[in-house]
């Protein structure tokens, strides 16, 4: 009887989440779709393809969009895309992530005092990937010139009305902006004022920013006035970006603040074009970009996740909400000390993470009436037929910190953060997410980031640097793979999905959000795939975050970096019951009326070859169709 009322009510709970009208309502369209964090870049978007740009241009005209406008990154933060080809019928994967630059090294950072690299300012610079990774998708898989994918980023740099949102934080963060005198002069138009930053609506002019897109595009025009082909022009842009003036005046800014970048290492940087990884759940392909990212943590939670059945045990029950904690909670685990940079020794152990058999014994860890707070990295090199080289550093492995000790106070909504509200600033920072699809079967998703504010411009360039050092460690106990070196990228948290079903492209999804990215994207994932929610009731459903992990951002203590055993983020609306029986299980409950950054997706609609498009109703991200 008991049994049978649990499933009633189970039963109820589905058909009152399906009933529940959703906050935005579901896009739709069947020649294109643009969707991204701010409604003017969505419209840069939908400029694109009512010119008859496919979607690779569109994603270009959108990123270069938000990084004008300053959406929690800017121009000198760094790019990753997932982009189905629809004539080869393959996933690709775009790596433009930055390198740290030349004399960064862990003896470096050690002998300033610092724990990880600083989280602002020139030291806390990668070298810039964003301008190289768009001219790279657009000179492989675009159709169109730099000029035209560049127009609507540069009508906004000569002047844009500017949201209450980025100008609010650039108000609240100008102690810090006014450290570094070219960000004072392009995000304090008003100094001296009461409020110094611009108001929300204001016109914003960045004439830095404009005159070094204007130098891209000349130098395109150029070499097409020369004869050079549509390729070679991107390249001649591409060329002046990182050999040229613009490279000039961005090292001369950069190490005139103490930053450490060269021309040499803007020269020797490259874009690179990939596999992805992936993995199959239930007949649906799941890519992913490689471990210099965080994505092949959904990859490894999925494998475990799939010795379950969780759509018994009913959405966001208290058994499934375990069941699914402890599974992010191991692959986290093994993302914190096995992801690194693939393009350098020593190689991560990828083929024993990904592997069906390394997740069910990963599986068979969880202990369904407890959270294990000392929940650490596994040994997944016997998975591939080898001797794990780092059994020492597994020994003293785990969480053994007192946790009645830690105080938590969650918010989520980054654009209202107080400054010295630091924990969950860390874990939620930075990002937009940007999707793309076309009727052709172009599809993109990307998540870049970096350069976010408060940032630091690189000299008259406009250009915001990235942030992205600190995401190294300087202590290989803490990760062997990731530990900062010149030329290095570092393992950062960027991780836009693309998933196919029977070779077909079925979701494209990703979300901002710092280390609970791949954790909101694995819940919206089996929201549709195990509970049958539209992709815009999905990208609503209220989710949960474990803080059971080391933050990828924030200060250079290792005190705000560790882990928080057993803590976990419950939406408000969480009944009482299920908090009851969390708590049995030692949770720390903690709650908030939003528990996902925004989540932008694309579900395909092969039966009536139209596109569904959801974004979520917990950002500014926006979405146009046709």
């Amino acid at each position: 009887m008991k049994h049978f009322a649990l499933a009633f009510v189970l039963l109820l709970l589905s058909t009152i989440l399906h009933a529940q009208p959703t906050q935005k309502p579901m896009l739709y369209g069947n020649s294109w779709m643009a969707i991204t964090g701010k409604p003017l870049a969505a419209t840069a978007g939908s400029m694109i393809f009512q010119q008859g740009g496919n979607a690779v241009d569109a994603a270009c005209a959108m990123l270069a969009a938000t990084c004008t406008m300053w959406d929690t990154l800017s121009w000198g933060g760094e790019t990753q895309a997932l982009i189905y080809n629809p004539k080869t019928k393959r996933v690709i994967a775009i790596n433009a992530m930055g390198v740290a630059p030349t004399g960064a090294t862990a003896a470096f950072f050690k002998n300033k005092g610092y724990n990880f690299p600083p989280e602002y300012g020139p030291l806390a610079a990668t070298t810039p990937g964003t301008p190289g990774g768009l001219i790279f998708m657009l000179h492989q898989y675009g159709t169109m010139s730099l000029a035209q994918v560049l127009a609507p980023a540069m009508k906004m740099a000569a002047g844009y009305p500017i949201e209450a949102q980025a100008a609010n934080t650039i108000e609240r963060q100008k102690a810090l902006i006014k450290q570094w005198p070219y960000s004072t002069k392009v995000l304090l138009p008003h100094k001296g004022a009461a409020r110094e930053a611009p108001e929300g609506g204001e016109v914003f002019v960045q004439s830095d920013l404009l005159a070094t897109l204007t130098k891209m595009v000349d130098a395109e025009k150029a070499a097409l006035k020369k004869g050079g082909s549509r390729k070679e022009a991107l390249m001649a842009a591409y060329d002046r970006f990182y050999k040229g003036d613009i490279a000039r005046e961005f090292v001369r800014g950069s190490r005139e603040q103490g930053g450490l970048i060269t021309m040499a290492d803007l020269a020797n940087w490259k874009p690179v074009e990939e596999e992805a990884l992936v993995t199959d759940y239930k007949g649906i392909e799941v890519f992913k970009l490689k471990q210099w990212t965080q994505g092949p943590v959904l990859l490894q939670a999925l494998n475990i996740l799939e010795n379950f059945d969780l759509k018994a045990m009913g959405y966001n029950s208290p058994p499934y909400i375990h069941t699914v904690y402890q599974a992010m909670n191991l692959a986290f685990a093994d993302r914190d000390f096995y992801y690194g940079d693939s393009y350098k020794t020593p190689i991560e152990p990828m083929q024993g993470l990904l592997s069906k058999a390394y997740a069910k014994q990963r599986a068979s860890l969880i202990d369904p009436e407890r959270n294990n707070i000392k929940i650490g990295p596994g040994d997944p090199y016997q998975f591939q037929n080898q001797t794990n080289p780092y059994l020492t550093l597994l020994k003293i492995r785990g969480f053994e910190a007192d946790t009645s000790k830690r105080n938590f106070a969650p918010k989520h909504d980054l654009g209202a953060l107080p400054p010295d509200e630091s924990y969950q600033d860390r874990l939620w920072r930075g990002t937009t997410s940007i999707e793309a699809a076309d009727k052709e079967g172009w599809v993109v998703s990307v998540t870049p980031s970096g350069g976010w504010l408060p940032a630091c411009i690189a000299g008259n360039t406009g250009i915001g640097m990235s942030q992205r050092m600190q995401s190294f460690v300087i202590d290989s106990a803490l990760n062997p793979f990731n530990v900062v070196e010149p030329g290095k990228r570092p393992r950062v948290t960027l991780s836009p999905s693309l998933f196919l079903k029977d070779g077909k492209p079925y979701l494209s999804a990703a979300v901002q959000g710092g280390d609970t990215q791949d954790q909101n994207l694995l819940q919206f994932f089996l929201n549709v795939v195990e509970f049958g929610m539209p992709v815009q009731k999905a990208s609503e459903a209220p989710n949960f975050n474990s803080n059971q992990l080391w933050l990828s951002l924030g200060g250079t203590r290792a005190a705000d970096r560790e882990p928080k055993p057993g803590q976990i983020l419950l939406n408000s609306q969480t009944p009482t019951a299920t908090r009851e029986a969390l708590k049995k299980k030692g949770y720390i409950l903690s709650f908030a009326e939003r528990t996902s950054g925004p989540i932008n997706a694309i579900w395909f609609d092969w039966k009536h070859r139209t596109l569904w498009g959801g974004s979520s109703n917990h950002g500014e991200d926006y979405g146009i169709a046709w």
